[in-house]
């Protein structure tokens, strides 16, 4: 019971243990608060230690259960040493990722094989550390970042980020059919354009930021960009037992750009 007599209620993902990757800013940091509202345990990575610090600031405002923690996702023996010494996880939030910008004539080697290191290898990484715990605990539910430039939908100058975030969508479904059975569930999320840095970071690459918003907002339906805020109730709701009977999925949160 709470001081004035009313009964807590408590948060959908009240007591579990959760790992985040890119967890210091957009979508990965609103997920972590999100998430550490809702009751979780959240370790928050991320390669940032001055954005790790600011959230750890935040989460000690909030009275949030947040340990930020510094990690390379491209580092293999880090991700495995990071997550071995946790308790077995319930949930997995793979966030990390990198947009290049390019047809097939602008992507270099060393483009391609940073695309799939941090948009697939580090996924493969992070999910053969966690899930020997999950296995173990009896179950857990393992969220992807995918994106609607994949095997959902191709967009221009996205060759290598399209390519990888579709081996994304692969790589959810074969984990979600090889551990149907043992409760572990896998499902990813594909984002269509969402208001975080790393938008802000390609609009400045392009030279001129208000014809780049212009030409982002274009391609979206809705005739605008999604904010950061819109995402989180999927991750939620996929982190959560309330989609236990969900797995294998890629849940397009779009704008209306696979209509």
């Amino acid at each position: 019971m709470t001081s004035t007599g009313e009964t807590k209620v408590a948060g959908r993902l009240e007591g579990k243990h959760v790992f985040v990757t890119a967890a210091a800013q957009g979508m990965g940091r609103a997920s972590v608060l999100a998430m550490a509202r809702e009751g979780a345990r959240v370790v928050a990575s991320d390669l940032r230690e001055d954005l790790l610090e600011a959230l750890a600031d935040e989460a000690r405002a909030e009275g949030l259960p947040i340990v930020a923690a510094r990690l390379d996702v491209t580092d293999d023996a880090a991700v495995a040493k990071m997550i071995g010494e946790l308790p077995p996880l319930d949930v997995l939030f793979n966030c990390a990722g990198y947009v290049h910008q390019g047809t097939i004539f602008e992507c270099e080697d060393a483009d391609w094989d940073r695309s799939f290191a941090i948009n697939v290898r580090a996924m493969y990484k992070t999910i053969k550390a966690a899930l020997p715990g999950m296995l173990e605990n009896g179950g857990g539910s393992i969220v992807n970042m995918a994106s609607v430039c994949s095997s959902l939908r191709g967009l221009p100058n996205r060759f290598a980020y399209g390519a990888s975030k579709a081996a994304v969508v692969g790589l959810t479904k074969q984990v979600a059919a090889d551990f149907v059975a043992k409760g572990v569930r896998c499902n990813c999320i594909a984002p269509g354009t969402v208001e975080t840095p790393s938008l802000h970071d390609r609009m400045r690459q392009l030279g001129d930021i208000e014809e780049a918003r212009k030409m982002f907002v274009a391609r979206q339906p809705m005739g605008r960009i999604a904010t950061a805020e819109e995402i989180i109730p999927i991750v939620i709701y996929l982190a959560s037992d309330e989609s236990a009977f969900m797995t294998g999925q890629c849940v397009a949160v779009d704008g209306g750009m696979t209509i």
